[in-house]
């Protein structure tokens, strides 16, 4: 018998299937060639160069070249004409296999300019492979009591070929116990069958032999052939028996490969051949089922072969079956029934869910921070899961429902003191041993306002020279907040007070940011000493907070005041000293005094005095006291001595650079007896003025000696309080005295007397001592000694110099 494979169905969609690939070949921008499989070396395939627009005297100057995903040799170019060959042989099967599409894509890449262009070469196939049957002979064992009608399955031929050459239709040899069955699925064909079409006799013919032929469709047809050797089997007519039709039996899991599970057994009451029994799986079982169990087929033991996991079967039923080898051989069944034992094999599972992060530290207790469940995929015992938490943190779990955690916030939190915790959960189950598993959450802490900005220290001590430029920087102030982000963002201002009759933000100023303090406007020492203010610092949390630190600006001195001649109202004109001296006084007599003062304070008010040489360079019979001011004569004055001098007294103090001043001192020689009508005030204290003179000098040295004492006596206590115990704040201390000795001076020089207000807002005014420890020089006392004696010592005020 001969079945043809020609359907219009099939026809059609070939057609359809090569107007397609006409259609996208004419539309993709390719070059499309075909060649047929088997063709020789050479054959032509296409002029490439001329279908991609090259001309051929390019091809070698600009490296013309074939690229082919896979199979680089099947094809090749020759770069002479430009034409596309086959290079070596072309199977279309080993290329494509069956699919219905078989192309090679070649990549052709040139240079100068770089081209890269895209050509299909369609591989067709020609009907070089005949149809194959899995073997040559079949041989095939059917019992006589085999029924009628019954299909013995067999295997087709194939053909690697495609299309209509690989369509096949079969026949088989004339016989009249079978037919062939083919049973077709559109195109496809299914299977292949045998047919019996009556009873067999194995005493009338115990052998039948068949032929069965595959041919397919091309051009010129191919076949194949297979042999059928049936022989007809004797009826084997008694079943194997079970002992049982159900086992059941136990297992843990994870049991390992080998393990025994069971042994089924079954009898036969047959003899010989037909009483030996095979065991084995029923085929229908699943594969799952089949891949973790083996039976042995003599025996019946049933041992594991795969991972038993009671988490993902806890059931299994195994379908066994008993086959004695007669001829037809028979069959009983079973069922074993494994039930999967649990161990503590899994490990539990934490899920952290719904965090409420970061925390504020200033949350309350019982705050819900995360939700927190566990898993176990055990069962029983092995599956009840703890949690608890690590030690020494702020939180704690509260159990919310079965395998259900709340952390929750359990003491109080600080920012500053930690910002961050690591809270480690470990989830243990109660297996034996048990298994436990951990995870870490991560609670940031987030910020509040609760610390104010504070200062290194609570008072700053700040020297700034007098005649400062306006706006410069004297001091930067700097508070630190121990908050984050807005909280700790730093502001400064001035803690606005008066000073004097002034506004204290017309002194100085403080940067909002930076908290640099400068000077709005030149600082005077005269006018002020000490200048104290308070700066706050302030955050911008919310509400903010702040805190306050005091700065003692001292305002240094400097040189900026010249030496102050005072001039007497005694004869003369208001710019000049005149004075009448007795031709008849000796060397060392004092005959005047030059009093000056200086604004300033320390060395630049330590003022010095020189005589200025005479005019002509004639030498002078008069002198001046470096430090004393006081004019005296060098020798005994004589008629030769002109009747007037003009003496030019320049006064200098000690600053760097040093200030000058000048006075003009006049003096008149008489002669002695006209010296009671020159001057009454001299002659009257003539008699007593050496008395007085030494008495005054004896009180001077005690008062020195006292007010030393006192000074020094201060000054320790001082220093002693200062280093025990801090200043209160607000108050002002005074600067730090200045004691200059110099054995020059011949007796204190003064400044001024002045009373000097300390503007520190509170608290009295402050006095800034020093003094020069006096040196008395030796020479004769005259009435005038008196006047350097007129030192007032004024204790609330600044003594600048004596």
């Amino acid at each position: 018998m001969v079945f043809f494979w020609r359907e219009g169905q099939g026809v059609w969609r070939l057609l359809l299937s090569v107007l397609h690939l006409l259609f996208w070949e004419a539309g993709s921008g390719q070059v499309h060639y075909s060649v047929s499989e088997e063709a020789k070396h050479g054959t032509f395939v296409g002029r490439i160069a001329q279908d991609l627009g090259l001309e051929l005297a390019e091809l070698v100057p600009r490296l013309f070249r074939l690229a082919s995903k896979g199979r680089g040799d099947l094809l090749e170019v020759n770069l002479q004409n430009g034409i596309l060959f086959v290079n070596s042989r072309i199977d279309r099967e080993e290329l494509c296999g069956r699919s219905v599409e078989c192309s090679i894509h070649l990549e052709v890449i040139v240079d100068r300019p770089l081209q890269v262009f895209h050509v299909e070469v369609e591989v067709k196939d020609i009907n070089d492979n005949q149809p194959v049957f899995p073997m040559a002979v079949k041989n095939l064992f059917i019992y006589e009591s085999r029924p009628p009608g019954s299909r013995i399955p067999l295997e087709g031929a194939s053909d690697a070929d495609i299309g209509a050459n690989s369509l096949l239709t079969y026949t088989l040899n004339s016989n009249e116990y079978f037919t062939l069955d083919v049973k077709r699925n559109y195109v496809e064909i299914k299977s292949l069958g045998l047919v019996l079409k009556k009873l067999l006799d194995r005493e009338v013919t115990p052998e039948h032999h068949l032929l069965i032929t595959a041919v397919d469709g091309g051009k010129p047809v191919l076949t194949g052939t297979i042999q059928l050797k049936i022989t007809v089997v004797d009826v084997n007519d008694n079943a194997p028996e079970f002992e049982s039709t159900i086992y059941k039996v136990r297992l843990f899991e994870n049991a390992p490969n080998g393990t025994l599970v069971v042994t089924v057994n079954a009898s036969d009451l047959d003899e010989g051949i037909n009483k030996d029994i095979v065991y084995s799986f029923n085929t229908d079982m699943s594969a799952d089922t089949l891949s973790k169990f083996h039976i042995d087929p003599v025996n019946g033991y049933i041992s594991v072969k795969g991972n038993i996991d009671f988490e993902f079967t806890k059931l299994y039923e195994i379908q066994v079956e008993a086959t004695d080898k007669g001829n037809p051989p028979m069959a009983d069944h079973c069922t074993v029934v494994v039930e999967i034992l649990d161990t503590n094999d899994n490990v539990p599972e934490l899920v952290v869910k719904s965090l409420s992060l970061p925390v504020l530290e200033d949350a309350p207790l019982g705050t819900v921070i995360a939700l927190i469940s566990v898993s176990d995929g055990d069962s029983g015992a092995n599956g009840q899961v703890t949690c608890t938490l690590t030690h020494h943190v702020p939180f704690k779990l509260v159990s919310t429902f079965k395998n259900y955690y709340s952390l929750v916030l359990d003491s109080a939190l600080d920012r500053e003191s930690m910002a961050n915790y690591e809270v480690v959960v470990t989830a243990r189950d109660g297996g034996s041993p048990s298994l436990s598993t951990t995870a870490s959450v991560s609670v940031e802490v987030a910020d509040v306002n609760d610390n104010a900005p504070a200062f290194v220290q609570p008072e700053y001590t700040v020297f700034v020279k007098e005649n400062n430029p306006p706006g410069c920087h004297i001091f930067t102030v700097s508070a630190r907040d121990a908050d984050a982000q807005e909280n700790a963002l730093v502001s400064y201002s001035l803690v606005e007070r008066r000073v004097g009759e002034r506004a204290l933000s017309s002194y100085v100023s403080v940067h909002a940011e930076s908290g640099k303090v400068y000077a709005l406007q030149p600082l005077d020492h005269e006018e002020l000493e000490l200048l104290q203010f308070q700066v706050s610092a302030r955050d911008a949390g919310v509400p903010p907070l702040g805190s306050n630190v005091t700065l003692q600006v001292f305002v240094l001195d400097e040189n900026d005041n010249a030496p102050a001649v005072l001039l007497p109202g005694l004869g003369g004109g208001a710019d000049a000293l005149s004075q009448l001296v007795a031709r008849s006084v000796g060397a060392g007599h004092v005959v005047a005094k030059v009093r000056a003062v200086d604004a300033d304070s320390g060395y630049n008010a330590w003022l010095s005095y020189e005589l200025q040489p005479a005019v002509g360079g004639a030498r002078s019979p008069f002198r001046v006291g470096l430090y004393t001011g006081e004019i005296s004569t060098t020798r005994a004055l004589d008629e030769a001595d002109a009747p007037r001098h003009r003496l030019l007294v320049l006064v200098k103090d000690h600053g760097e650079p040093a200030l000058t001043a000048t006075a003009t001192v006049l003096l008149s020689l008489e002669d002695s007896g006209q010296a009671p009508k020159a001057s009454s005030r001299a002659s009257s204290g003539a008699a007593s003025a050496d008395t007085v003179l030494v008495d005054l000098n004896v009180y001077l040295i005690i008062a020195i000696c006292a007010v030393s004492s006192l000074l020094v006596l201060t000054l320790l206590l001082y220093t002693a309080l200062r280093c025990s115990a801090p200043s209160s704040e607000g108050a002002c201390g005074p600067g730090k005295p200045t004691l200059v000795c110099s054995s020059a001076v011949g007796s204190w020089s003064y400044s001024q007397q002045r009373r000097q207000r300390v503007c520190s807002g509170e608290g009295l005014p402050k006095a800034d001592l020093m003094a020069f420890s006096p040196c008395l020089p030796p020479g004769p006392i005259s009435g005038d000694r008196e006047e350097q004696t007129d030192v007032k010592v004024d204790l609330p005020a600044k003594v600048s110099n004596f």
